[in-house]
């Protein structure tokens, strides 16, 4: 059996959990309650008791016989104590079960040696067989703390006998008839002597302000917990149950009901002459327990359970007791409400559950409203294989927790004689919870103070007032058992070793630190679960989530994988930022991929950070390695050299691996790091790497025709000088030839001193652009250029180049006796422009049909149509001669009526000027004493220029013909002298009437002629030289039309001839 912390029990496969034990302790409040011990301590415990047991029982019989005395002065009837030893046998019906004590009463020492060590045999060998299915115990469903405070003091110099909690107090009762008052947490709050002997009872009212005490000494007595105030009513016989009212402090009558070993139910009030005493219920033994909730009181006597109701003071029903149940003295009844209509009620080994119903009462009246009556239902009845000592609800389904004590079938009958009984050793008591359904759901053993000296009557199940917690209370100790939380199963599964489910249940809990352990404490120890486990993949995969930012941690636990030979293990989950280890950690990560995994240090060194590492030792350390490892075997060791020199900005060091490994990416890294001048005497093997790529792999796209190299060369020659290409280049012509033409592409002028050598290049590799070259470029010579041609039979670049030498007349011979072009011929005359070349050309084409045609259907300005066709000899049979004039005759037509259309457009646009040069010579002005004369630039006006202007201007109309308009009866306000400008005398100011006026006779003068739409004034020098432009463009074609004419006729004539 394993050790629970915290006094948790564990659930087995059953649902039945194992026992804890208390641990006593005198620090703090709340003192922590530990699992059951061991097999060896249980057995070390039972070794022990057997020392224990005599003195115990001589202990507890003077005890016995000193209370029996004191009854007998008192003349009080035997208390159940003294009337332990003539119990029954205990039932058949119990289930025998085997726990951690051993059977006593046997009757020698001898025997009770010999039972225990066989029942040791028998419970290590159950040990070894279950010892795995301990392991997997479920999570127990209670925690249990022993309550502090005070009351390790109280019960080390007495012994509890009863309790009563709620909200605010514990109220503790003892056998030396002390009240003790506590605070939640065990404080003494008061003290209180009411009684002289064992109290048996106490009952709180719901205000939380009077405590009831019911004592053998035969007295109710009822204290004020908050002021002096206190009652004690002496009932004459020991009294085993008292109950308050609800809200006895706040109601007048103080009501209270009580019973004992009378047999009488007391039900006593406050009233006008004294207190009132009615009795409810006599003649059926003694009443051993009362609880009273609401309007209902229910009490359990020898008979069975009664319910009375105090609002119709009838009882409503009776519960019978079994024919066959324990004495009622040895196995209290157990009584309690879980609300106001449902009634628990435990008795020996059976729990029964009544609750309060309502119905139509069959006496009711005719004619009146119905009446109901209460009745109770009883909807669950459970026998359970255990005494029971207390029972309360637990939770909101419905369950129920029971303070079980185990008891043991003995076959043989036990002596009735007192003298030959012994009391048996007392088992641990049991906490269990009970589904609705009677399921076992957890059970819980616990280990009270001196456990074995007790009986089932000696323990008492007490909830707190919230019904969060609940009190076991044994003479010498009391227990907390409280509902776990979310930390007690934090806890749990930590102690379980179920760190990763501890570590989800914190994070989603929210709780910083549970148990002393924060969220960084548990994941450590889950990562040392799984290191232990060798679970190392699962463990590196939970270090971010549980090492977080903590950049030692993070080291630790590296050198941790590292040291157990598991370093590649963590390797991914190694953080490179938030946070950013020591240098060292990835040097080392970095030196294990380079002893173990070359493709791995490779795709590290791509995606780390290089600040995190020194580069520089890390190169010296992959050159090493590269020294020592085969050049088959050194591609990817030259890839990392290659990444680490660029990281390391040492472009200029990795350019060599780059070639070495026939990368293509080294023509990026030669342009992004300026290293032109490295790769001055590689041309040819950057020619030859950029060759094999375009043809092979074609890895490599570029827009140059002639490949990334090349262009690279021809785009950087301030840095890659021409002359060191061309010597490189000078025994691969072909190569030569591509860096010659893109720098001829670029700028022809480049390689001007090349041009010969040009011509020779593109006379063997690129027939077709050699024409281009020759005439764009005169670098080179012709004679040379033209011996290359004759040699290879270039005809076009020979006649090119005869025409740049000046000899025309053989290039026109190429030209028809090798070509046999006309319309070559014809434009070479044209580009020549020679009246020679073309009477040679002429003359050549007389008795060639396909020449004369040719230049009949290619004839333009160049050649008068009747100059060759008067060439045409008689009879000369000539192919599509017709069409051919037919077509030149069309085109003549087709000049003449584009130069007649064009003849109306000139017509057409100097009417128009005229008429605007009209218009505006006839046009009047609007004028003020500033406007200046548009022809010469000088005021209108000498005598009013400079002169101040006044604050309405004078106004009049002019025209450029001559006339000016002033001083008519139009303006009253003008004076005019004279009509001619330099006769005018002052003006002065305008009015408003007269400036109305002037308006009026200039929109008039100046009113456009019907026929004309627009309206358009222009100076009159524009106009005058645009009619001129105009008159000579008409004359000029009406000359042009008139020769074409003509020449139509002689034409038309030589035809019909």
């Amino acid at each position: 059996m394993l050790d629970v912390p915290n006094g948790n029990g564990a659930t087995n496969g059953k649902g039945k959990q194992r026992a804890a034990d208390v641990v006593p302790s005198t620090e703090g409040l709340l003192h922590s309650v530990t699992s059951g011990g061991s097999t060896d301590a249980r057995r070390k415990r039972e070794g022990d008791r057997g020392a224990e047991e005599e003195s115990s029982s001589e202990s507890e019989e003077d005890e016995g016989e000193e209370a029996e005395e004191e009854l007998e002065e008192d003349g009080s009837t035997p208390s159940p104590e003294e009337m332990e030893e003539e119990r029954p046998p205990p039932s058949p019906r119990l289930e025998k079960r085997r726990r951690d004590g051993l059977r006593e009463g046997v009757e020698n020492e001898e025997e009770r040696a010999e039972e225990r060590e066989e029942d040791a045999e028998e419970e290590a060998d159950s040990e070894e067989d279950d010892g795995e299915g301990d392991e997997d115990d479920d999570e127990p469903t209670l925690k249990y703390a022993r309550l502090g405070g005070s009351t390790t003091d109280i019960l080390s110099k007495d012994t509890a006998s009863a309790i009563a909690v709620c909200s605010k107090y514990t109220i503790l009762g003892t056998h030396n008839g002390a009240l003790f008052v506590l605070s939640p947490e065990g404080k003494l709050v008061k003290r209180f002597r009411p009684h002289s002997a064992v109290i048996n009872d106490l009952s709180i009212d719901s205000t939380c302000e009077f405590v009831a005490s019911a004592s053998m000494d035969g007295r109710v007595a009822i204290q004020s917990l908050t002021t002096s105030e206190a009652h004690v009513f002496d009932m004459q016989r020991p009294m085993r149950c008292v109950a308050l009212e609800p809200f006895f402090g706040k109601r007048n009558t103080r009501q209270f009901v009580s019973g004992g070993m009378a047999g009488n139910l007391i039900l006593s009030e406050k009233g006008w002459l004294g207190q009132k005493d009615v009795t409810l219920h006599s003649g059926e033994g003694p009443i051993w327990a009362v609880e009273w909730r609401g309007t209902f009181i229910a009490w359990a006597s020898d008979a069975g359970v009664r319910i009375f109701d105090t609002a119709t003071s009838q009882r409503i029903t009776f519960i019978s007791r079994a024919e066959d149940s324990p004495r009622a003295d040895l196995f209290k009844c157990n009584l309690r409400w879980r609300d106001d209509r449902t009634l628990l009620i435990a008795w020996a080994d059976v729990i029964k559950v009544a609750v309060v119903k309502e119905r139509e009462s069959k006496r009711a009246v005719p004619g009146l409203p119905s009446a109901t009556e209460l009745y109770v239902e009883v909807s669950a009845i459970f026998q359970v294989d255990c005494m029971i000592s207390g029972i309360a609800p637990y939770g909101k389904n419905g369950d129920l927790l029971v303070l079980a004590y185990t008891t043991e079938e003995d076959d043989d009958d036990e002596a009735e004689d007192l003298s030959t009984q012994r009391r048996k050793a007392g088992s641990r008591p049991e906490l269990r919870i009970i589904s609705p359904d009677g399921e076992e759901l957890s059970s819980d053993a616990i280990s009270l103070r001196n456990y074995d000296r007790f009986q089932c009557r000696d323990y008492s199940l007490c909830p707190s007032g919230d019904g969060q917690s609940f009190l076991v209370v044994s003479p010498e100790d009391i227990v907390v058992a409280q509902t776990r939380d979310e930390s007690d199963h934090i806890v749990w599964l930590i102690e379980m070793q179920r760190y990763e489910e501890a570590l989800h249940a914190l994070e989603k809990s929210g709780l910083g630190t549970v148990g002393g352990f924060d969220v960084t404490d548990v994941g450590k120890k889950y990562l040392e679960f799984l290191v232990e486990e060798g679970e190392y993949d699962k463990a590196a995969a939970s270090c971010p989530k549980i090492l977080g930012i903590n950049a030692k941690l993070w080291e630790d636990w590296v050198f941790l994988f590292a040291e157990k030979g598991h370093l590649e293990t963590i390797i991914p989950y190694v953080p490179t930022h938030d946070p950013q280890l020591s240098r060292l950690v990835y040097e080392m990560i970095l030196a294990h991929y380079l002893r173990h995994d070359e493709q791995a240090l490779l795709r590290t060194i791509h995606a780390w950070p290089h600040e995190i590492y020194d580069v520089s030792a890390v190169i010296l350390a992959v050159k090493n390695q590269l020294d020592r490892t085969r050049a088959s075997e050194s591609h990817v060791l030259m890839q990392a050299l290659t990444e680490l020199y660029i990281l390391n900005r040492q472009p200029g060091k990795a350019l060599p691996y780059f070639l070495k490994l026939r990368d293509p990416h080294v023509f990026t890294l030669i342009r992004d790091n300026n290293l032109f001048t490295d790769i001055q005497d590689q041309a040819l093997q950057l020619i030859e790497f950029d060759e094999d790529l375009r043809k092979n792999a074609k890895a490599l796209e570029s827009e140059s025709r002639h490949g990334t190299a090349i262009e690279l060369l021809v785009d950087h020659t301030h840095s890659i000088p021409i002359p060191r290409v061309i010597s490189q280049l000078q025994d691969s012509r072909k190569y030569l030839y591509m860096y010659l033409d893109a720098l001829f592409d670029k700028d022809p002028h480049l390689a001007f001193d090349y041009s010969d050598l040009q011509v020779d290049l593109y006379a063997e590799y690129d027939q077709k652009k050699l024409m281009d070259f020759l005439r764009a470029s005169n670098y080179y010579s012709l004679e040379r250029a033209y011996k290359i041609c004759d040699s290879r039979d270039l005809v076009p670049e020979m006649v090119f180049l005869l025409g740049r030498m000046g000899d025309n007349k053989r290039a026109l011979n190429l030209i028809i006796e090798r070509l046999g072009d006309v319309e070559r011929a014809i434009e070479f005359a044209k580009e020549q422009n020679d009246n020679d070349l073309w009477e040679d050309l002429l003359k050549y084409s007389e008795n060639k049909p396909r020449f004369i045609r040719g230049l009949l259907e290619n004839v333009g300005a160049e050649i008068d149509p009747i100059r060759l066709i008067r060439r045409i000899k008689n009879g000369l049979e000539i192919p599509g001669l017709k069409p051919a004039l037919i077509k030149i005759l069309q085109d003549f037509q087709l000049q003449i009526s584009l130069m007649d259309g064009c003849r109306t457009v000139l017509y057409s646009d100097c009417r128009d000027l005229a008429l605007s040069l009209h218009r505006s010579q006839t046009s009047g002005f609007l004028w003020t004493g500033d406007t200046p004369d548009q022809a010469t630039g000088e005021p209108i006006f000498p005598h009013l220029s400079g002169a101040s202007v006044p604050a309405s201007l004078p106004f009049g109309v002019r025209f450029l013909s001559g006339p000016a308009y002033l001083g008519t009866s139009a303006f009253p306000s003008l004076a005019s002298a004279d009509a001619t400008l330099s006769s005018l005398s002052p003006i002065q100011p305008v009015t408003k009437r007269d400036q109305l006026v002037a308006a009026s006779l200039l929109a008039s003068l100046s009113a456009p002629d019907e026929e004309d739409d627009d309206f358009d004034v222009r100076p009159v020098e524009d106009a005058r030289r645009a009619m001129e432009d105009k008159i000579a463009a008409v004359n000029e074609l009406k000359e042009k039309l008139v020769q074409e004419r003509r020449r139509s006729a002689r034409a038309a004539v030589r035809v019909d001839v």
